[in-house]
């Protein structure tokens, strides 16, 4: 059975919580200067990328603050073209566009709880 919203849901989040724990009292100097951290910061990118591209529209237009064609092209680029993505970029999109993105995907998780 494929993944459901739900687990593209809990995937972003999962995703999202990995990069916070890793970066903790991180700053964008040990980001650049530690290429594995970098690295798996980049993959868990991705998979928060790649798990909102497959989110409805529906679900999207709950959230019209959030970025979504931004995302899908940064994933492409994480993709295709990893040898120029910036760290700048990089640590931007982990300090400004995450938070409010879990703060979206937490209010989905608890709404379909319920």
């Amino acid at each position: 059975m494929p993944p459901t919203v739900e687990d593209r849901l809990r995937d972003i989040l999962e995703a999202i919580t990995e990069i916070e724990d890793m970066l903790a009292g991180s700053s964008l100097d040990l980001l650049t200067a530690d290429k594995m951290r970098r690295m798996a910061t980049e993959r868990y990118l991705e998979v928060v990328c790649e798990a909102t591209r497959k989110l409805t529209d529906e679900v999207k237009r709950d959230a019209p603050n959030i970025e979504w064609q931004k995302m899908i092209d940064f994933d492409n680029r994480l993709r295709h073209a990893y040898h120029a993505t910036d760290v700048n970029i990089v640590w931007d999109i982990v300090q400004n566009h995450l938070p409010p993105l879990k703060s979206f995907v937490e209010r989905r998780i608890r709404a379909s709880s319920r």
